[in-house]
């Protein structure tokens, strides 16, 4: 069994794996300091990973034997993610001086009570949280659950591509990491954040209070949409429509007919994910939104988004303060930094 949480070795790379790109990063730290020691993205074929699950394994399999040739990285040995929906999270309350194997033992005996599986299909962990409770003899104990199969069809990937798994760990958990390394650059005040993460087929809204995720919400939408107005509008295949998206090749209509819409359906969606927020919580406001994700750098979003939801918004990029060896393309990754929150998480793992 993979752990979720398990001790890391020293020198681990992160691997994300989207719907549409392989992403892998590797970290150094100098000093006190962050660095970037390689990283590269190699994109996906169409469907080979479709709303988080691996449909074609041969394919990622290839991406990501390709992305270590083009990174070279200094280790084979590797963090991965499980996606967040793929995952359940319990807080329960335990003996304080039970021992970790004594805790797993309860948790297995319990596992009904809180596990909608049966036990023998799940990887499991759990961690102990700092949380002060009235009864000193108690803690809280986060458990973390998933099924087994969603771990070892992304172990199978990585070893297609010569990689080796040492930590499964989860996505939101990974994003709350990356966050960590430039919290400190939001304005002061902005203890409140909510993290728009807008990928190809799905956007998710994670809400930070004071560094910790508070509240997840994944939604199906995301790039892909715009793709297919742009096909449908010119008459394009699907690659076509995406290659000029991203090449900026399209007629000059493209930015009323297709780019406008596509934006204010945007803002609709962040809208309804922070109502469902405020709703569901003690909340009624947040301090700041961060744009995550691939398509977090669609020109006007950004202003779009803070001009009609009221809140400051900025692109997300943990790289603010690190340094970066001198065969990293530094204008590349800068471009590509709100995409690679979660494989700059789980590089971090290295460092815990």
């Amino acid at each position: 069994m993979l752990r979720l949480y398990r001790k890391p070795n020293k020198g681990l790379v992160g691997v994300d794996i989207s719907s549409t790109t392989v992403k892998l990063l590797e970290l150094s730290v100098k000093n006190g300091r962050y660095w970037v020691e390689s990283y590269a993205v190699m994109p996906l074929p169409e469907n080979s990973v479709v709303e988080k699950s691996i449909l074609n394994p041969e394919a990622v399999g290839d991406a990501l034997e390709r992305v270590v040739n083009l990174a070279n990285p200094h280790t084979t040995n590797v963090a991965i993610a499980v996606p967040t929906s793929m995952v359940i999270n319990k807080i329960i309350e335990m003996d304080a001086d039970m021992s970790d194997e004594e805790r797993e033992v309860q948790i297995r005996m319990d596992a009904e009570q809180y596990i909608p599986f049966p036990l023998d299909e799940v990887s499991l962990d759990f961690e102990v949280l700092p949380d002060r409770l009235a009864n000193p003899n108690r803690v809280n104990v986060l458990l973390v659950a998933t099924r087994t199969e969603n771990v070892d069809t992304r172990v199978e990937v990585l070893e297609l591509a010569g990689l080796t798994a040492k930590i499964a760990e989860v996505e939101s958990y990974a994003m709350e990491r990356a966050f960590s390394v430039f919290a400190d650059t939001l304005p002061m005040g902005a203890n409140t954040v909510g993290i728009l993460d807008i990928g190809h087929t799905m956007t998710t809204l994670s809400v930070m209070q004071k560094g910790k995720i508070i509240y997840t919400r994944e939604q199906v939408f995301g790039g892909r949409q715009l793709t297919q107005d742009v096909q449908s509008r010119y008459g394009l295949s699907f690659e076509e429509a995406g290659r000029a998206k991203k090449e900026r090749t399209l007629p000059d209509d493209y930015d009323t007919e297709v780019l406008e819409p596509f934006l204010d359906a945007v803002v609709q969606q962040a809208a309804r994910s922070l109502q469902f927020f405020f709703s569901s919580s003690q909340f009624n406001e947040i301090d700041h939104i961060l744009l995550a994700g691939g398509n977090a750098n669609i020109p006007g979003l950004a202003k779009l988004l803070q001009q009609k939801l009221g809140y400051r918004v900025t692109i997300a990029n943990p790289f603010l303060q690190m340094g970066f060896s001198p065969q990293i393309d530094i204008k590349k990754i800068e471009n590509d930094a709100s995409s690679l929150m979660v494989a700059c998480g789980l590089a971090m793992r290295s460092f815990d």
